[in-house]
């Protein structure tokens, strides 16, 4: 009853979604338990079965000897400070000796990339589609360390004329100096940690930018001439409210970026979903002592309702300014999705990624690793000369034909049976897939045709609900 309740709390001034009446059917329980424990999103898909990391370097190793090209990613744990929605594993960098703890952290990325490049020698040369500097937040990086940092890749892994380089940071890390350094150096895409234009839900989520800085980062970054620029929306976050977050949106539409990015606030551990890599500390939002004190202090949490009106509202504004979802909640500019976003996720490429630093998580299509979450314990095996993976699983060959359906689903565009019949040797119109299909068709959430299953609109907002309980 308590979810129910949640369910039907909206915001009068706004218009109720569909989806909402898809939930309170009785069938669908099931779905409206999943949302409501607060999973992360769908994207990423364990094993399910234990292996070692040793096997899953050889299943790499494997798979690179003859590749298309793949997502390499260098994690940057470094960040000035948590945020109060933030699990990931990030490592705080402030003070008179920041830049020298930041500049560790690109001594000790440098040193597992040789380990890796070293214990699996065909990843020197598998070609890379894009390269992400990612973390945390690596813009708090010193120059001379961001240059070193892509320089070493660049020289060091198959970097093409066609690799696109993306770089992560804080609006307030985006100065111009530092865009223009990134320039020189080639990357062509930045992503930022927007969250909010709302400088009271800003302040609430612990954020230590302003929305003058988030304006300031869409500007520069235009102005400096990169091709692809994204923010990070969240809805959900503690006093936000539809109306806020239908402000976000007119200051999405007023400055047009290439692609936005929408997150719904997540609360539950990303290891308990299985949906993320969570570092070793909680998120101070994660601590119900501390969410039930805002609450008896005056603040609140918007219901389960209002996040899908505030959902709906961010799809359907990005989508009537011409912007297309691809995949969930990842909203581009333009008629063509991304042309590395797909690497890892049509039912025609899922290619390998590898994930360099503290809290990867990188896979091939056999099995998947996780480098170590805690930083002592990375940095001892690094210095120690191992690659300091903390955890691997492996995909049965069922769980890798189900991966293919799910990672397929997410991209919203249609399944086709004709590819997968030609990876799996059976169709997705025989069983165990059939009937698992006509109960989604009969419940309005997706469309069986001749060669393909299409999810509804319904079905597009419920898609992480549908893979993650019922494929």
């Amino acid at each position: 009853m308590e979810a129910l309740t949640s369910l039907r709390e909206t915001d009068p001034g706004h218009p109720v979604p569909e989806v909402l009446s898809a939930l309170t059917a009785p069938v669908n329980r099931h779905l409206l338990d999943y949302v409501t424990e607060d999973p992360f999103g769908a994207h990423v898909f364990p094993g399910n079965e234990t292996y070692s990391p040793e096997d899953f370097l050889d299943d790499l190793g494997k798979q690179l000897a003859d590749t298309a090209p793949i997502h390499l990613w260098s994690y940057i744990p470094t960040c000035a400070y948590r945020c109060r929605f933030c699990q990931y594993p990030v490592v705080l960098v402030k003070g008179a000796l920041a830049d020298d703890k930041a500049t560790q952290w690109v001594d000790w990325n440098i040193r597992e990339a040789e380990l890796w490049l070293k214990r699996v020698p065909n990843l020197r040369d598998a070609p890379v589609g894009e390269f992400n500097v990612f973390g945390g937040t690596p813009s708090l990086l010193p120059a001379d360390a961001i240059k070193r940092l892509l320089d070493f890749y660049r020289e060091n892994f198959g970097f093409t004329e066609d690799t696109t380089i993306r770089f992560e940071g804080d609006p307030s890390t985006f100065t111009p100096e530092k865009l223009e350094l990134l320039r020189s150096l080639g990357c062509t895409k930045l992503s930022s940690g927007v969250q909010s234009f709302d400088d009271e839900v800003l302040r609430q989520c612990g954020r230590e930018h302003s929305s003058r800085m988030c304006v300031d980062f869409l500007r520069n970054a235009k102005a400096f001439g990169f091709d692809w620029y994204s923010i990070d929306l969240m809805y959900g976050l503690l006093d936000q409210t539809v109306d806020s977050v239908r402000r976000d949106l007119d200051i999405v539409l007023e400055h047009e970026p290439p692609a936005v990015v929408c997150t719904k606030l997540h609360l539950k551990s990303y290891t308990d979903t299985r949906t993320g890599v969570a570092g070793v500390q909680p998120a101070a939002w994660q601590l119900p002592d501390y969410r039930d004190k805002l609450v008896e202090q005056g603040h609140r949490w918007p219901p389960l309702g209002e996040q899908y009106q505030m959902r709906a509202l961010l799809t359907d504004g990005l989508q009537a300014a011409g912007y297309r979802e691809y995949p969930t909640m990842y909203f581009a500019r333009g008629a063509e999705p991304e042309k590395w976003k797909a690497i890892m996720v049509d039912q025609d490429k899922q290619e390998a990624e590898v994930a360099i630093g503290l809290g990867g998580s990188s896979s091939c299509r056999a099995s998947e690793a996780i480098t170590d979450v805690h930083w002592q314990r990375y940095s001892q095996a690094v210095d120690e000369g191992r690659i300091p993976l903390g955890s691997a699983t492996r995909f049965s060959p069922e769980a890798q034909e189900s991966r293919a359906i799910k990672m397929a689903l997410t991209t919203l565009a249609p399944v086709r049976d004709s590819l997968h019949r030609a990876r799996f040797g059976r169709s997705l119109f025989e069983e165990p897939w059939l009937s698992r299909f006509r109960s989604l068709a009969e419940r309005g959430l997706l469309v069986l045709e001749d060669d393909q299953i299409s999810l509804t609109p319904n079905g597009k907002t419920l898609v992480e609900a549908i893979i993650n309980t019922e494929l």
